[in-house]
C-alpha cells in the first residue's frame, strides 16, 4: 500500500509545486511567501470562474464573497477610536474618530478602499486596521467609503458614489459635527481606490459649489489609465503577483461594462492604435517615453499599432473620461490639484501609471512625493497583518502615514 501511495504523493507534491513556483526577482520582498498569497488567490479565481460557467452567479461576486467572508469586521471602538457605520448622501461609510476630547480642530483622510472596482470593503480587517490606525497615530478624522461595486454597478457609479460622500463630507456642517479643521483635509486610496481618489480630486476642482478645499491627495498603486497595456511596467511585470497584466485588462472591461472579448484587442494596445484620430489629442499624455525616467523605460519599446481595432473606443468612450483615466486630464486641471503623495512598487503592472501622474502633475506646477519601492508587489500595503503579512507591507503603511502625518 505504501509503495503505490509514494508515487502518488510525489505526483500531487509536484504539481502543487508546479503551481505554485513562479520565477521571481531576488528583489522581491519574501518571494515564497508572496508565491503562496499569489498561488490560493488564483485557485480562487479559478473557483469562481467555475461558478459562473456553471450558471451559478458571476465570479466576481463569488470572488469577493470569498475574500471577505472572514475579513468583515462590525464598527468596534477601542479606547483609543470610536467606529461608527454611518451613510453619507445615502453612500455607506464608516468612520473613525480619535476619543481624546482636546477641543481642538483634528485632520481628516478620506479613503477609498482598492480592488478592481469589484471587489473589497471598508469593513474588512485589512482596511479596519488601516483606518485605525491612521486615526490613532495621526489623531484624525478617516471616513473610509464603501462604494458599490461590480457587477452590481459599472462606471461612472463608483465614481459617483466617491463623489457624493465626499462632497457630503466637506459641507462646513459636517466637518463642524466631526470637529475637523476644513483647511486640513486628504483624499487617499489604493489601486481602484487610487483610481478613485484621483478621480474625485479632479471633479472636487471643478466643481463650484464646494468652497473647502483639499490640502492633499495620496495615491497607493492607483490604476490612472487603460490606453497603454505595454508600458515598460507591463512588459516588465506581465505575470508578476499579484495582479497579472491580462487580470487588470479584465477588471478594466468589467468596470466600464464592454464585451469580454476586447480584452485581446487591449492587450496588445490595438484599441490606441495610430490610425484612430479621436486619440490624438491626448496621445502625448500617455507618451511615456517622455514620462519616464530612464531607468524605469529599460530597453522596452512602445507598442503602436498601424491598424486598430475602432470598435472598442466606440462602444467604451469611458476609456478617454478623465473620470475613469485620471492620467489624461487636461493640464488646465491638473494645475489646480492639491499637493500629492503617490506610491509605486517595482514589481507591478501599474507601476508606470503612477510615475507618468506624478511627472504630469509636477510639469502642471504641482508638488509631488514619488515614493517608490523596489521590493514591492501591488498590493503590499494591504498584506500587513497575519497570515499574509509582508515586511515590505509594514513598511509602506508605516511610511505612508508618516508622511501624511508630517504634511496633512
Amino acid at each position: 500500500m505504501m509503495r503505490a501511495t509514494a508515487p502518488v504523493m510525489v505526483i500531487a507534491a509536484a504539481l502543487i509545486v508546479y503551481y505554485v513556483y513562479i520565477p521571481l526577482p531576488n528583489t522581491l520582498s519574501e518571494p515564497w511567501k508572496l508565491m503562496l498569497l499569489d498561488a490560493t488567490f488564483r485557485g480562487v479565481q479559478d473557483m469562481c470562474h467555475l461558478v459562473q460557467q456553471l450558471g451559478l452567479g458571476h465570479h466576481l461576486k463569488a470572488l469577493n464573497f470569498v475574500i471577505t467572508m472572514f475579513e468583515m469586521l462590525a464598527p468596534q471602538s477601542s479606547e483609543m477610536v470610536e467606529v461608527t457605520d454611518t451613510s453619507f448622501d445615502g453612500v455607506q461609510v464608516r468612520v473613525f474618530e480619535p476619543k481624546n476630547v482636546d477641543g481642538e480642530l483634528k485632520r481628516s483622510i478620506i479613503y477609498i478602499h482598492g480592488g478592481g472596482w469589484a471587489l473589497g470593503s471598508a469593513k474588512m480587517r485589512s482596511y479596519d486596521h488601516l483606518c485605525r490606525k491612521m486615526a490613532k497615530d495621526m489623531n484624525a478624522v478617516l471616513v473610509s467609503i464603501e462604494y458599490r461595486l461590480v457587477p452590481e454597478v459599472h462606471f461612472p457609479e463608483q465614481i459617483n458614489d466617491a463623489y457624493s460622500a465626499t462632497k457630503y463630507f466637506l459641507q462646513p456642517e459636517i466637518l463642524s459635527q466631526y470637529s475637523v479643521d476644513p483647511n486640513r483635509i486628504a483624499v487617499s486610496g489604493d489601486s481602484a481606490g487610487g483610481n478613485l481618489a484621483a478621480a474625485v480630486t479632479q471633479q472636487l476642482v471643478m466643481d463650484r459649489s464646494i468652497n473647502t478645499r483639499l490640502k492633499l491627495q495620496a495615491l497607493i498603486y492607483p490604476v490612472l489609465q487603460a490606453l497603454d497595456f505595454n508600458t515598460p511596467s507591463y512588459q516588465q511585470n506581465m505575470a508578476a503577483p499579484i495582479l497579472y497584466k491580462q487580470v487588470m485588462a479584465r477588471f478594466w472591461l468589467e468596470y466600464l461594462n464592454g464585451d469580454p472579448s476586447f480584452v485581446q484587442a487591449m492587450l496588445v494596445n490595438n484599441h490606441t492604435a495610430s490610425n484612430l484620430s479621436q486619440l490624438s489629442s491626448i496621445r502625448d499624455r500617455l507618451n511615456w517615453t517622455n514620462l519616464l525616467p530612464q531607468s524605469f523605460i529599460k530597453n522596452y519599446k512602445p507598442v503602436i499599432q498601424v491598424m486598430g481595432s475602432p470598435q472598442v473606443i466606440k462602444e467604451l468612450p469611458a476609456l478617454l473620461d478623465p473620470r475613469a483615466a485620471p492620467l489624461i486630464a487636461d493640464k488646465e486641471i491638473l494645475q489646480l490639484l492639491p499637493r500629492a503623495y503617490i506610491l509605486t512598487c517595482e514589481h507591478d503592472v501599474l507601476r508606470d501609471d503612477g510615475i507618468m501622474y506624478a511627472k504630469r502633475l509636477e510639469d502642471a506646477g504641482i508638488e509631488v512625493t514619488l515614493d517608490h519601492y523596489e521590493d514591492g508587489f501591488h498590493g503590499a500595503m494591504i498584506f500587513a497583518l497575519p497570515p499574509t503579512n509582508f515586511d515590505v507591507g509594514s513598511k509602506i503603511m508605516s511610511n505612508y502615514i508618516n508622511w501624511l502625518d508630517k504634511n496633512l
